[in-house]
């Protein structure tokens, strides 16, 4: 894509009501986008299924949920929960008594990863089954499902799933480093990318965060079309990240975290919403603002994507809502620290010189450099430390109002949706907030 695509108007739901069934299509895992979502769906009256990732057992035996993890699931969820596990990837997949990929990469030292080899066709023959393995268990999940679908109802398919970072010591440090490190702890992303390592995580990273969206709309067609043939509708959404449009200098301007090596994934996953879209069916891709989440605290320097949502909230002139979101954060800076302060510390990073080639949509995601890994990461602790509790931050808050938000947009979206890809930006968050704050 040239450019970002975003999505302009607060769209009201118009197509689902009580009845509906609304399936969320991975496992709802603590703080996340997915709990707006299945919020609305509530609130709109659907029937809520949901799916679980199964368990692994202490051989790595993928299994089923017990009667204890399914009924704590099924009350988190607020639906019913198909107890067939559809775990992702291929990392801990392997012919029998042959090593797992991450077996594999466990074999690899921090000191000789960038330069070891791993044997790819004994990997394809794992990717092979892992694949084989989702789809086995997908058809039964849809079975299951199709019998759950009242004749003449509409469905919503939420497609969550995402990730496939290998469970390995050694790229838990090199992640450390990618991510965290500055000064002499850098580390290149594109030394990861180019090595073996990294493209086997690239290769796990596409089955699980983008293949799948294929998977669920090739075996969810006999659904779709039993649906469409009783007077129904069918409608699919998933979640992205492609960057998003902050306010920098007084406009809206497209930005990134850097590096989001899961990039590649993403740019695949919009793929199978256009191709879907292209048959007549709406697939929608949603990328949204990064929020702070369980998985994606690992990334130092997220929320500096984040920040520049309290001055949206007052540019398009949220009044006392606004005032109430500038005083809720407030509260959070130790004494003396104005929240301006904190705002000024993002605008010098957005300004500087190292920030400034990473402006460049049609080149992402593109890989760190020592200069921005100082400027992100120092910028990051910075504004942490400004904090009164370290694990209570301006950006947790935040992360709550994007998180309702962007639960309200892509549901409405979703009864008729502008197209295949579709970009969530910092202008329409702020609308919807204070639209739903009025």
């Amino acid at each position: 894509m040239k450019q970002p695509v975003p999505q302009k108007t607060l769209q009201e739901n118009t197509l689902f009501g009580q009845g509906d069934v609304f399936v969320l299509f991975g496992e709802l895992f603590g703080r996340g986008y997915a709990t707006g979502l299945v919020n609305e769906a509530k609130a709109a009256g659907m029937t809520i299924i949901g799916i679980t990732v199964g368990r692994r057992d202490e051989n790595n035996t993928l299994r089923k949920l017990t009667d204890e993890e399914l009924a704590t699931a099924e009350a988190n969820l607020g639906g019913k929960i198909i107890n067939v596990p559809l775990m992702a990837g291929f990392d801990l997949d392997a012919p029998a008594g042959e090593p797992t990929p991450t077996d594999l990469v466990n074999a690899l030292t921090v000191d000789t990863w960038q330069d070891e080899k791993l044997d790819f066709d004994h990997i394809e023959k794992c990717r092979q089954l892992g694949q084989t393995r989702f789809k086995t268990a997908l058809a039964e999940v849809m079975e299951q499902i199709d019998a759950l679908i009242p004749s003449g109802k509409n469905v919503y398919f939420a497609h969550t799933m995402a990730g496939g970072i290998p469970k390995a010591k050694v790229f838990l440090v090199i992640a450390n480093r990618i991510y965290k490190g500055r000064g002499a702890r850098h580390m290149s992303s594109q030394a990861l990318i180019d090595s073996d390592l990294g493209k086997l995580i690239l290769q796990n990273f596409d089955e699980v965060s983008a293949n799948t969206f294929g998977y669920l709309l090739e075996a969810s067609s006999k659904i779709r079309e039993r649906v469409e043939a009783s007077g129904g509708q069918v409608r699919y959404t998933a979640y992205g990240y492609h960057g998003t449009s902050v306010l920098i200098d007084g406009e809206y301007k497209w930005q990134t975290y850097t590096n989001y090596t899961q990039g590649y994934a993403k740019m695949r996953l919009e793929n199978f919403a256009k191709a879907a879209w292209d048959k007549g069916i709406k697939a929608s891709v949603f990328n949204c603002p990064e929020i702070r989440t369980n998985s994606s605290d690992v990334f130092a320097g997220l929320e500096l994507s984040l920040l520049p949502l309290l001055d949206a909230l007052r540019h398009e002139q949220g009044g006392a809502f606004a005032d109430a979101v500038w005083a809720e954060c407030q509260a959070l800076l130790k004494d003396g620290v104005a929240l301006e302060d904190l705002l000024q510390k993002v605008r010098d990073f957005q300004a500087s010189p190292e920030m400034q080639p990473y402006y460049n949509f049609e080149a992402w995601p593109m890989p760190n450099s020592p200069g921005q890994a100082e400027q992100t990461i120092g910028t990051s602790q910075d504004i942490v430390n400004l904090h009164k509790d370290l694990k209570v931050l301006v950006s947790d808050a935040l992360s709550h109002h994007v998180l309702n938000a962007t639960g309200r947009l892509i549901f409405g979206a979703a009864s008729d949706p502008e197209g295949p890809v579709l970009w969530l930006n910092h202008d329409v968050v702020a609308k919807q907030l204070i639209k739903d704050n009025a």
